[in-house]
Order: structure tokens, then sequence, then C-alpha cells
């Protein structure tokens, strides 16, 4: 079991490194098998230095998540010629395109993120919201409904016994600067069972910008390249 205090993450998790994105496998690993488990996905697995998961749905068939550089990388990259298998890398869009041949074409960056703070507590809804949490096993999803009834925000979180991971934190066009964002978090962080499991999340750039100011750090930039369909 992984266990860390999210307030002094670089001291407590050997191998990880802010500079040099050194990230820690068995904390990628074990963010990648709660995310698994909060898309309904089959549980990653080691593959030549990195994790793969064998995901065979409609626009995805494999993806492979590596925590640092390694031939392992390159031998894939060099292998798949199809499309709808997802390369990740823990490190900068550069180092991910080095490792490519030309087919491979690199996606926009996300953010590796760990929270290294409490979460802010919400402000009350505004008037007509109506916040809603739903548990089935070790998956939580919270929705925010408008008043009309229709969904202006929703997240999912899922728990295992090293990651505590949100996932698809949403909110819509119409319905955002209300802070419904930080109310979905904070209802999804409720549910946690463990003060000591790591959270932990994938942010796009926005979403980064967001989570800084509610006390997350980025461990690393995590660049992806797909083989496009033609």
């Amino acid at each position: 079991m992984i266990k860390c205090d999210a307030r002094s993450i670089s001291n407590r998790l050997p191998g990880i490194s802010m500079t040099s994105f050194h990230v820690d496998s068995q904390l990628v690993f074990a963010w990648q098998a709660a995310h698994s488990i909060a898309r309904g996905s089959p549980a990653p697995v080691h593959d030549r230095g990195g994790i793969r998961v064998d995901t065979r749905s409609e626009t995805e068939t494999t993806r492979w998540v590596f925590p640092r550089m390694c031939d392992g990388l390159r031998e894939i990259a060099q292998a798949i010629t199809a499309p709808r298998h997802v390369l990740k890398l823990c490190g900068t869009d550069e180092a991910l395109r080095s490792a490519l041949p030309d087919r491979w074409e690199i996606q926009p960056t996300n953010h590796f993120m760990i929270a290294t703070a409490a979460l802010l507590d919400p402000r009350p809804l505004a008037h007509g919201y109506r916040l809603e949490v739903h548990r089935a096993g070790p998956v939580n999803r919270a929705s925010i409904l408008a008043p009309d009834g229709g969904i202006a925000a929703h997240g999912t979180a899922a728990q295992t016994g090293d990651a505590f991971i949100y996932d698809r934190i949403e909110t819509s066009p119409d319905h955002r600067r209300k802070g419904l964002g930080m109310a979905v978090m904070a209802a999804l962080a409720s549910t946690k069972e463990s003060a000591t499991t790591p959270q932990l999340l994938v942010a796009t750039a926005d979403g980064r910008a967001l989570y800084e100011t509610l006390g997350w750090t980025v461990l690393a930039p995590m660049a992806a390249a797909v083989i496009p369909e033609r």
C-alpha cells in the first residue's frame, strides 16, 4: 500500500523529482488502477516499463502510461502502426515526440497532480441548484442539477487502498463561475475513506489552474500521442 502525506510528497515518495519528472511508478500505477475502476475499464498490467490497459472501447484499443522515458516506450511506438492506441508519458511533449516515429501525433498536454492541502469548503449552491451523490462500490458520482433539472456539473471519484482519484470533473458552459466545480470536488472528497490515501487526478491546462487554487500540485506534465485515423 502506498502511504504519503500530500503536504510533503516530494520527501515522502522516493523517485519523485519536481524538475526531472521522475514520478514514482507505484503512484502512477495506483492512479491508473483507480482510474480504470472509475471508467469501468480492465485492470492495468505492467508492460515493458510502463502500464498497459486493454480498454477495447469504441475509441481506444489500448493505452500505455509510462512514468518515465524508457526503451519499452520506444519499442511499442515502433511496433504499433494502427490507430486507437495511446501512448502517455509523465514528461514533456518534446521528450515524447523524440521517441516516436512520424506517424504518431502529439495530443494536448495534461498534468498529473496530487492534493497537497485540504480542499476548501464550497460556498452554498446558488438558488435552485441541487447536489446528488451516488455510490456504487468504490465509485462515487456527484451531480449538480440546475433549476431546470438539467445537469449543470458532474464528476466521478474512485478509491482503492492506494489512491483516491477524481475523474471527468466538468461544468456545463452555461453554469460556470458559480463554484459548481468546487462543490462537486468537495462532495466527492467527503466520500474518501482514508485520510492518508493520496488524492490524484489528471487535469487539462484549464483544470490545472483551478486545482492549483485548491491546493493541488503538479507532479509532472502528462504528454500523450496517438496515430490519427485516416
